[in-house]
């Protein structure tokens, strides 16, 4: 399945696997990119040892391309020297601008993709030489920049940026909203709560018996997990934590209900404190259900555990099924 993402990238499948921090991993990116897809690491908070040894990681258990992400929410001119003198090449940024990065990043021979929340985000981004825009609508899991939908998001974004090609994300989960936005015209969909799912994802496993039990209507879009990572709206699953804030009338910061309190602990044995931005891993103690619980509103489509390579396989798949099915409505 060729697209404009997929001759953009070198890839063959036109998937770009979310680089959701705390979750991703090489074995995961490293799935992603060897099934035909594009898989990323995130390594914002990663010092520079840790980062090198990542990128190393994934290069060992994959020949094809994969990308990195880094938030602009904190600096990141060091991380990036590190990722660019480790020979990667593609990077992806988010929350910031892009255009201070875009020269250094094509002058060692990296592409790069920003993630934008609104067309003049996307505009900008593209004038100041992104290779590759991702639309993030407010369905997405995770941190959301935005507050518009992955539609009209997309479409938007599309009529800004020319002939840049763009992949959309937020709320895809399966083949039918791949195809939706390779038919508005995306070159493909960023991926993350479904391969939250995979196999390789490194997430605690009551964590994953969330997201396969979780309804659309599972998910709420806050700030409340701020720990770590203030005034960044997200999207989690619904859980104590977040009903007991509401059922207090939604107080701030200061004022919230166990505010303080540690409720679990790494597999490392750090504490975590309730509101903390903190993606539950393996190994972990405590009261896993109420710390952040990342998913977008597309979790109603993931219902199984798979490899990732198999998600890939399987999206492309499907999407080709729901593209015959849509030209055969059409034709009729």
């Amino acid at each position: 399945m060729q697209t404009s993402l997929t001759r953009a990238l070198g890839i063959e499948a036109p998937i770009i696997q979310a680089p959701m921090g705390g979750a991703s991993c090489p074995a995961l990116a490293a799935a992603v990119s060897n099934a035909g897809g594009l898989g990323m690491l995130a390594l914002s908070w990663a010092g520079a040892d840790d980062t090198r040894a990542l990128i190393a990681q994934t290069r060992a258990l994959t020949d094809r391309p994969f990308g990195v992400n880094l938030v602009l929410a904190r600096p990141q001119e060091e991380r990036l020297a590190v990722c660019l003198a480790a020979g990667v090449s593609i990077v992806s940024l988010f929350w910031g601008d892009p255009a201070p990065f875009a020269e250094r990043i094509h002058a060692a021979g990296a592409l790069l993709i920003h993630t934008a929340a609104s067309a003049a985000d996307a505009g900008h981004a593209a004038a100041a030489g992104a290779d590759l825009i991702v639309a993030q609508g407010w369905e997405a899991g995770g941190h959301v920049r935005g507050e518009v939908a992955t539609l009209p998001l997309l479409g938007a974004v599309l009529d800004a940026v020319g002939e840049v090609p763009v992949a959309a994300a937020g709320g895809i989960a399966d083949g039918r909203a791949l195809a939706a936005a390779l038919a508005m015209g995306a070159g493909g969909a960023w991926i993350g709560t479904r391969f939250l799912a995979s196999e390789e994802a490194t997430i605690h496993p009551h964590y994953r018996q969330r997201l396969l039990a979780a309804s659309e209507t599972d998910t709420a879009h806050t700030t409340l997990f701020d720990i770590g990572w203030p005034d960044a709206p997200h999207r989690v699953l619904r859980n104590a934590t977040v009903e007991a804030w509401e059922a207090a009338g939604r107080p701030k910061p200061g004022d919230r209900p166990g505010e303080g309190e540690i409720i679990a602990r790494t597999a490392e044995g750090a504490p975590v404190p309730r509101y903390a931005s903190a993606t539950p891993r393996p190994g972990a103690v405590g009261d896993i259900e109420a710390m952040s619980l990342w998913a977008g509103q597309g979790v109603a489509q993931v219902r199984r555990t798979q490899p990732a390579g198999d998600i890939v396989r399987e999206l492309v798949e499907d999407a080709r099924a729901a593209l015959r099915e849509a030209a055969r409505v059409a034709d009729s």
